[in-house]
């Protein structure tokens, strides 16, 4: 069976919800350590890809070339959620690269997150390119295309130069052909890959660990980009995020995407971890994750807490009244 139960809700003791997926957990020669679930099944990377699709514009160190703070930089791995400060670094971002928001292929939306999304309603704005989460990646591929001199106007289609280096690059890191790489198109117009859990746990290893990337120059990037999510974990979300409780941790890479996937590498323990919570859900995330790194034996319980915290284990109503739990419930198969 490819999904097993992974997290259990119970509302007064009577089980009222089981979210199924996939947990893979590998070692550094990419061999499966831990599963749960089927450790070969194929998922879309989604927003858990930024971090790989960057690697094309650090090799060229664009963040450099254009004078950007390692703040503004960090973006071009994140899912951020709207929140102003996010917003005033893109737009300074966007004008030291000298790139228009209208270029963007992404659509025009409000920020994902509500009280962000309510402050520009209150102040009558419309929606904007810039306030959707995919649009430091974007603005990180345009400025890449400008510096290349490569064309501007198509740079999310498949054949464009930058996405081809993208794919290029995701197979040589994943240890697989482009040719076997399923491709679609993700919810904000580029193009978007699959791979194997277990892929995708190596994948994020070599993230965290830099020195597993043969390539000097693509390991150097790995590095950058690791380095700077983890110097700028709110920028990558937000301050109530999971992937930004995770990067607070500096033995941790880390970035999760829409329909359950998320991706995970340790690098003193040099482990690579991978999930995938069959109906999407984001909200027990946490809770999977926390347990994930309690089942393996992880030291930092500060990071654990972290977790729980952004989204605890208790289930309240609307009222607070505290309703019921949900627990982890995924056994390690052998």
């Amino acid at each position: 069976m490819k999904f097993v139960p992974l997290v259990e809700e119970y509302r007064a003791g009577v089980l009222e919800n089981v979210h199924y997926g996939a947990v893979s957990v590998v070692n550094e020669k990419g061999n499966i350590l831990y599963q749960a679930g089927d450790p070969h099944h194929m998922t879309y990377l989604r927003s858990a890809a930024k971090p790989f699709q960057a690697l094309p514009g650090l090799k060229r160190r664009i963040d450099q070339i254009y004078g950007l703070t390692s703040r503004e930089a960090a973006l071009f791995t994140a899912s951020h959620r709207g929140e102003s400060y996010h917003i005033e670094a893109l737009e300074s971002m966007f004008g030291k690269m000298g790139i228009d928001e209208d270029s963007l292929c992404c659509c025009s939306t409000y920020p994902l997150n509500e009280e962000a999304k309510a402050e520009r309603l209150r102040a009558n704005e419309p929606t904007r390119r810039i306030f959707h989460n995919c649009s430091g990646k974007h603005a990180g591929l345009l400025g890449l295309s400008k510096h290349m001199g490569w064309d501007e106007s198509t740079y999310y289609d498949t054949n464009h130069p930058a996405q081809r280096e993208i794919i290029e690059t995701m197979a040589y890191i994943a240890g697989v052909s482009k040719e076997s790489i399923p491709q679609g198109i993700d919810g904000c117009g580029l193009p978007i890959f699959a791979l194997e859990l277990h892929r995708i746990a190596w994948s994020f290893l070599k993230l965290a660990c830099p020195d597993l990337i043969a390539d000097p120059e693509t390991s150097r990037a790995a590095a950058h980009a690791a380095k700077l999510m983890n110097e700028h974990p709110d920028m990558i979300a937000d301050r109530k995020f999971v992937c930004s409780a995770l990067l607070k941790d500096d033995n941790l890479a880390a970035k999760g995407g829409a329909k359950g996937v998320y991706g995970i590498g340790l690098r003193k323990e040099r482990l690579g971890i991978s999930m995938k919570v069959s109906d999407g859900s984001e909200q027990v995330r946490p809770c999977l994750i926390a347990s994930i790194l309690e089942r393996i034996g992880y030291s930092n319980q500060e990071t654990i807490d972290r977790l729980y915290e952004v989204v605890p284990n208790i289930i309240v109503n609307d009222g607070g009244t505290v309703v019921g739990e949900r627990r982890a419930v995924f056994e390690w198969q052998v």
